[in-house]
């Protein structure tokens, strides 16, 4: 079984509560992460910023 971890909408900017989680999850083997995605919130800024602070999980929105 694969796990994922789903971080809902970005707000101002970026969360470190958010990144460190991320983290987490990749430490502990989780497979991706997912970021949300609706009118005035993008998800492939929050995906980017989690990209440069992660080395293999995987990246969806």
């Amino acid at each position: 079984m694969r796990l994922g971890l789903a971080l809902g909408y970005w707000g101002r900017g970026p969360d470190p509560g958010q990144l460190a989680l991320v983290q987490e999850a990749e430490r502990l083997g989780y497979d991706s992460v997912w970021t949300a995605e609706a009118w005035g919130s993008d998800a492939f800024t929050p995906l980017t910023w989690i990209a440069a602070h992660t080395s293999r999980i995987r990246l969806g929105t």
